[in-house]
């Protein structure tokens, strides 16, 4: 639900389809209220880096077995932070398990670097304890 446009802190949740105009659609209205929350551009990149990340993610990894159930999309924006979570339907897994992306025997590979991206850009990401959820925090830098 949006506070108004006048406010610069946003609070949204959605239940998203795997559409990609749809996704591109609710990325481009986060990183919007980002803005006028005054997040600087590479702080915007940051966060739509994330939030793209974790969708993908929940969709082609949480959503493998269920490809036409919706993911759940939620985020609060404030002039000082943002929480993204966003979870799907799917059995989770355990994020200590995942492949160290800069092995060498990875670095090579397509794929995998999601979560490396979302740690490294991100102040803070847990996952639940079913591996299903992931909420990210980032503070605006000073």
């Amino acid at each position: 639900m949006s506070r108004g446009d006048t406010d610069p802190a946003r609070s949204v949740s959605a239940q998203l389809s795997d559409v990609p105009d749809e996704i591109r659609d609710f990325e481009d209205r986060f990183v919007e209220a980002a803005g006028k929350a005054g997040y600087e551009q590479a702080s915007c990149f940051a966060l739509r880096l994330a939030m793209e990340e974790a969708t993908r993610n929940a969709f082609r990894h949480g959503h493998a077995d269920l490809p036409d159930e919706p993911i759940d999309v939620a985020y609060d924006i404030t002039p000082e932070i943002v929480t993204i979570t966003v979870r799907d339907h799917g059995p989770g897994f355990d994020p200590t398990e995942l492949p160290d992306p800069t092995a060498p025997e990875n670095l090579a590979r397509p794929h995998g670097r999601g979560v490396m991206l979302i740690r490294a850009y991100m102040t803070d990401v847990r996952f639940n304890d079913t591996g299903n959820e992931v909420t990210m925090t980032y503070r605006k830098p000073d």
